[in-house]
């Protein structure tokens, strides 16, 4: 049996069809910590550029595999492509390292005894984060610590009412402060990362939040007729600007809210969710704005 974690350019390393999909931002994929370990022949690793999750995601792969078994991982040299050599090889591995297409290619086979693993599953692992006293895990937004656009609309969620979702929840911050308000009857989290889900069940225990995984590139199921709606949406893919990204959470907000619901959300000064709400919503207000942010209001 072969694993595959993310989408390695199948021209530079190619996994198996029928390889087990691991990565925790692509739904119905395989959890990599339930792997079994030793159960592996061969593990294609399209790496993460954060240190702590990298190394994570590799320490993982390595014990899932069998003595022997093949480990080939690759990240665009910018990306932590450069360090993979190095971090392998602490791991005892005898890497092989290429160059093709901006990218660092290390292929090795996972040594009898690998030093360090578990030490990098601890560091990269689920943990309570410091900072914001929760549930969270490297590779989650803002994983560590409370962001500036997230900040800002904490202090504008008082007035909920009814039922509503958080889309793109993370680990439940913005969600948690909505249900400090009696008047929100049901909030349901949504996120596509694994992760972020996990975590948001672990912080926020109230018994009126629901949690769902889900792809808002594809219209939810299962949500409808919802009095608001509130976000931060992501505007970046893979690394990249994705401006499709954006407009698809904006999609998904118009879709799953009343008549007269309202979608809030908070984004960066600069980037252009008027005209994307604007024909949407049959009002567009600015809500706030402060230190490079803006809240906007959409009205259904």
């Amino acid at each position: 049996m072969e694993g595959v974690y993310g989408t390695p350019p199948a021209e530079l390393a190619a996994a198996a069809p029928v390889a087990l999909q691991t990565s925790p931002l692509i739904v119905d994929s395989e959890a990599l910590e339930a792997l079994e370990g030793g159960s592996l022949s061969r593990f294609v690793v399209g790496a993460p550029p954060g240190t702590l999750e990298r190394r994570y995601v590799l320490a993982q792969a390595l014990r899932a595999l069998a003595p022997g078994g093949e480990l080939i991982a690759l990240a665009p040299k910018d990306r932590g492509g450069s360090r993979l050599r190095k971090e392998l090889e602490a791991f005892g591995c005898e890497a092989r390292e290429t160059a093709r297409r901006h990218h660092r290619i290390c292929r090795c086979a996972r040594p009898t005894d690998a030093p360090g693993l578990q030490a990098a599953i601890a560091e990269g692992g689920p943990q309570i984060a410091p900072a914001l006293g929760l549930w969270s895990q490297p590779g989650v937004f803002s994983w560590d610590r409370l962001d500036p656009g997230s900040a800002l609309l904490l202090d504008h969620l008082s007035d909920l009412t009814g039922r509503g979702a958080d889309l793109g929840c993370g680990v439940g911050v913005l969600a948690s402060t909505a249900l400090e308000s009696g008047a929100v009857t049901e909030m349901t989290l949504v996120d596509l990362d694994r992760r972020a889900v996990e975590a948001a069940r672990r912080n926020v225990t109230d018994p009126r939040a629901r949690f769902l995984r889900h792809d808002l590139r594809r219209p939810p199921t299962g949500l409808e007729g919802l009095d608001f709606v509130i976000m931060n949406p992501p505007f970046h893919a893979g690394g990249a600007e994705d401006r499709g990204l954006s407009a698809a959470f904006v999609a998904a907000a118009n879709q799953v809210l009343r008549k007269g619901g309202t979608c809030r959300l908070v984004a960066n000064v600069a980037l252009p969710y008027e005209a994307l709400m604007g024909p949407m919503f049959a009002k567009v207000t600015l809500a706030a704005r402060a230190g490079g942010y803006k809240i906007l209001e959409g009205r259904k």
